[in-house]
C-alpha cells in the first residue's frame, strides 16, 4: 500500500510509462492529469535525450519536471534547463579510441544531435518524433567530444557485458554505467543518476524521498527504485533485475498501463473514498 504522505510520483518512460507504441496512452494521460489536479508533484526521469522525450512528455498536456539522460540534464516545468553535466571530454575521446568491435552501435549523445557509427533501425523506432536527429560518423574523425553520454546497443547482453567490463578495466572510477535495457549499455559522468536528479528537485520543492512513489523497469531505475518511499518494478522487467530487487513490489507490465493502473487503485481511489 501507498502511504499517506505520498506527494511525488516519479516515472521512468521506456518500458513503463510508454506503451508499445513508444507512446503514452489516453488512459495513463487521464489519470496523470487528475493527480497533477490534486497537486501532486510529478516527476519523469529517463535514459532519452531531453529533445526525444520533451514532446512526449508535453502530451500529457501540464507542465512536469523532466529528468533526461539518466540524470545528467533536469527541465523544470516551464522547460527552463535548471541543471547540466557533460563528461569529461578527454576521458569520452579516449573509450572512442578503444579498439571496440564494429558488430556494436556506438552512439554519442551531444546536445543537438545523437552521433553513430553505424545507421540502425532499431534506436529509430524508439523516437515517434525526430527531434533528435542521427549523424553518421567515423569516431577516427571526430575532434569534438563533448558529450552527455555513451551509448552502445548489441542484440546479446552478453556481448554488453563484456564490452561494459573491458571499459571499466581500463577506465575503473571515471564513469557512473547503467542497462537502460538489455541491450542498451550507457555511460555517463560518475555523479550522474536518475536519483541524484530527482534528489536536486524534491529538494527544489521541499520535499524528501520518503514522500515519493516511483517507477522503473531498467538498470539505470535502481538508485531511484532503492530511494523512494515505495519503488514499483514492472512487469516487463528483466528477470534479473526482478531478482535483484526481490523486495520490490512488481506490478502490470507498460504494455496493460502497469503505472496508471496502479497509481488509479492506490491513490485516485483512496481520494474519492475519502471526499465521500
Amino acid at each position: 500500500m501507498i502511504k499517506e504522505n505520498i506527494k511525488v510520483i516519479i516515472s521512468d518512460l521506456d518500458g513503463t510509462l510508454l506503451n508499445k507504441d513508444h507512446r503514452i496512452s489516453d488512459y495513463t494521460k487521464q489519470v496523470f492529469k487528475e493527480l497533477y489536479e490534486q497537486e501532486y508533484l510529478i516527476i519523469v526521469a529517463t535514459g532519452r535525450h531531453h529533445l526525444d522525450a520533451m514532446p512526449i512528455i508535453e502530451t500529457l498536456g501540464f507542465p512536469i519536471y523532466l529528468v533526461t539522460s539518466n540524470g545528467a540534464r533536469i527541465h523544470a516545468p516551464n522547460k527552463e534547463l535548471i541543471f547540466a553535466t557533460n563528461m569529461d571530454s578527454e576521458a569520452v575521446k579516449s573509450v572512442l579510441a578503444m579498439d571496440i568491435p564494429a558488430e556494436y552501435t556506438t552512439v554519442l549523445f551531444k546536445e543537438n544531435v545523437w552521433q553513430t557509427n553505424k545507421h540502425n533501425d532499431k534506436l529509430l523506432e524508439f523516437q515517434t518524433e525526430l527531434n533528435y536527429v542521427p549523424e553518421l560518423v567515423n569516431y577516427k574523425e571526430v575532434t569534438d567530444f563533448d558529450a552527455i553520454k555513451i551509448f552502445f546497443t548489441h542484440e546479446s547482453h552478453g556481448k554488453l557485458i563484456e564490452l561494459r567490463e573491458m571499459i571499466l578495466e581500463k577506465y575503473p572510477d571515471i564513469f557512473s554505467h547503467a542497462f537502460s535495457l538489455p541491450h542498451c549499455l550507457e555511460f555517463m559522468d560518475k555523479s550522474v543518476d536518475k536519483s541524484v536528479a530527482i534528489k536536486r528537485i524534491l529538494e527544489k520543492e521541499n520535499y524528501q524521498f520518503h514522500q515519493a512513489v516511483s517507477f522503473g523497469d531498467g538498470y539505470n531505475d535502481e538508485g531511484m527504485l532503492n530511494a523512494t518511499s515505495k519503488g514499483l518494478l514492472m512487469g516487463n522487467a528483466p528477470d534479473s533485475l526482478k531478482n535483484k530487487l526481490a523486495h520490490l513490489e512488481v506490478i502490470s507490465t507498460n504494455y496493460e498501463d502497469g503505472v496508471a493502473n496502479y497509481l488509479t487503485d492506490n491513490i485516485l481511489n483512496n481520494i474519492s473514498l475519502e471526499a465521500k
